[in-house]
């Protein structure tokens, strides 16, 4: 398998099979999903983390082979996966020339925008959501200075062990992340995915170990894409057998 700076993970549980992002270039998705064996013809449903091209980018691909597979996504004002809004968000000015006005001063109630990818079968989410049973959409907004405003999905599944946390890239945090599954499940047994901490300092990365080890007790950790070096090394000092590597080709399951 190729590795590149994306995101994807094809998460099987209780008879579903659920594709999370899809990959930085649809052409080394492409390849990767070819040499795992994967068949993006059964999937059950898509999540989409974030509008970012390093987890949006093989989109492409996944719609040339499954084009109504459906896919859940974040909602966002204008966002590339298709939004609307209630027409009263300008204000009107009654004076002016009907010709000069916003569809000649008499809009519809509810305006749609278009998307990036048009021929997918979006849904758009901006609150928690269970998908299927025992799986669970979280949706939080960054605070982050450079993705301010970001939505961002994760996912929380119910096992007998616990909770798994599945993230894309915890632009909201990922200890935010897991406080909201812990609402689901008090016990989070595994978390995986991106972390955002590749430029983090040592004392953040600290704190972060600190509140996933101590405060939310998470018994087994599996960082991966924007998570960082020094990160990885901090989590394997603490977690040491119950760190799992997640690179590319990196098969994770519940033992």
């Amino acid at each position: 398998m190729e590795k590149d700076w994306g995101y994807s993970a094809l998460v099987e549980y209780g008879g579903k099979r659920i594709l999370f992002d899809t990959g930085n270039n649809p052409t080394i998705f492409a390849r990767n999903v070819k040499a795992a064996g994967a068949d993006l013809l059964k999937l059950d449903l898509v999540v989409i983390s974030h509008r970012h091209l390093d987890h949006t980018a093989g989109l492409v691909h996944l719609l040339s082979v499954n084009p109504s597979v459906k896919i859940y996504a974040p909602k966002d004002a204008f966002g590339v996966f298709g939004s609307s809004l209630p027409s009263e968000f300008y204000r009107r000015q009654d004076s002016l020339p009907a010709e000069m006005r916003y569809f000649d001063g008499h809009p519809e109630d509810t305006l749609r925008f278009g998307r990036a990818w048009p021929k997918g079968e979006f849904v758009t989410v901006d609150a928690p959501v269970e998908v299927v049973p025992g799986v669970h959409l979280i949706s939080l907004v960054s605070e982050t200075v450079g993705t301010k405003e970001l939505r961002e999905l994760s996912m929380a599944i119910e096992t007998p062990r616990g909770m798994v946390v599945v993230a894309g890239c915890s632009h909201p945090g990922i200890e935010k992340i897991v406080e909201a599954a812990t609402k689901i499940g008090p016990d989070v047994h595994l978390v995986f995915g991106g972390f955002h901490l590749p430029a983090a300092t040592d004392l953040e990365v600290a704190r972060i170990a600190a509140a996933l080890h101590d405060t939310y007790e998470v018994d087994r950790i599996a960082p991966g894409h924007c998570t960082g070096e020094p990160a990885f090394y901090q989590f394997k000092r603490i977690w040491k057998d119950r760190y799992v590597y997640a690179g590319v080709g990196s098969v994770i399951g519940l033992p």
